[in-house]
């Protein structure tokens, strides 16, 4: 498994914060789409093209909210998309230990997870359910309408579309993500939706992992509590180097919300990241090799055929 790269500067230069750098995601996709040059909508918006250069860098020191909105008017954005460019401008204002996002972005279709998940090099993710980048149709139906319940059905089909589309990073031929997946066997034996359902789960687990690009690594329950704790699932995501071997984007830390009423939380102390990829690593050294991984999703499949 690959270390995940916990360098987050250069010199003295702060790193952008994860509000900034999903602000200027959106701004830099907007007017790449629109065809404009930053020069173009700098003298649009009356802002030095310095100035929308690190707006899209994420490397402005004074975000303001009207810069923003006359961006987003020149760029033509929807409402919907300036809402959340807005509520961006307002988080990469509060300096704290972690970035809670709730509201627009808690929302599975439009979930920042999407965005930075597309934008990473590299994922390592430990689970107690099959990840949602892995799992088969009917798996991902069963899960999205548990969760989901009051939505309807053609809601529940278009949540479905969305996490099947987002696999591509993991089976797309050029430049696939490349992921390390730390499975708990309890995720193999817990039945979502049917044994059906599951013996397709397994079967599709075992094949996803021969591919070059994937390691699926299953802890057994035998394997007892690492570190003495139960730690919940966790996804460590790595934005890889540029020419000069610099990080494209400092590596941080994705913790799902537990339920409506919670934040996602994602964190980005290098000190954190290497405490999660401590942890990563002694989970993989209390599982299953990749081989003994796949035969046990086998043996399993076969249980529920029974």
């Amino acid at each position: 498994m690959t270390s995940v790269n916990t360098e987050v500067s250069d010199g003295n230069e702060e790193a952008p914060t994860l509000p900034l750098r999903q602000l200027g995601r959106l701004l830099r996709r907007v007017r790449d789409e629109q065809g404009l040059s930053i020069a173009r909508v700098a003298e649009l918006v009356e802002l030095s093209p310095a100035s929308v250069q690190r707006y899209e860098s994420g490397k402005i020191k004074k975000v303001r909210t009207r810069d923003i909105q006359a961006i987003c008017e020149v760029l033509d954005v929807s409402d919907t998309d300036t809402e959340r460019a807005v509520e961006l401008a307002e988080q990469a204002k509060v300096k704290s230990w972690y970035t809670a996002f709730g509201g627009l972005y808690s929302d599975s279709t439009f979930n920042l997870v999407v965005g930075l998940t597309e934008s990473a090099r590299h994922i390592i993710a430990y689970n107690e359910l099959v990840l949602g980048l892995v799992q088969t149709p009917d798996y991902a139906r069963t899960v999205i309408s548990g969760y989901f319940r009051d939505e309807s059905p053609e809601d529940i089909e278009r949540r479905v579309a969305l996490r099947l589309k987002r696999q591509a990073i993991v089976t797309r031929k050029t430049a696939p993500v490349k992921l390390d997946m730390l499975l708990h066997e309890s995720a193999l034996h817990r039945v979502v939706g049917s044994p059906r359902i599951m013996l397709e789960q397994c079967h599709h687990l075992a094949e996803v992992s021969k591919l070059p690009n994937v390691s699926i690594r299953i802890q057994q329950f035998s394997a007892g509590a690492t570190w003495g704790v139960l730690p919940g699932p966790f996804m460590l995501l790595d934005f890889g180097t540029d020419a000069k071997g610099k990080p494209v984007e400092p590596p941080l830390i994705y913790l799902e919300a537990l339920g409506a009423s919670t934040n996602d939380l994602y964190l980005e102390k290098p000190d954190d990241v290497r405490r999660y990829h401590m942890l990563a690593s002694a989970i993989r050294d209390t599982s299953l090799d990749e081989q003994r991984s796949r035969d046990l999703l086998r043996q399993v499949a076969r249980s529920y055929t029974a």
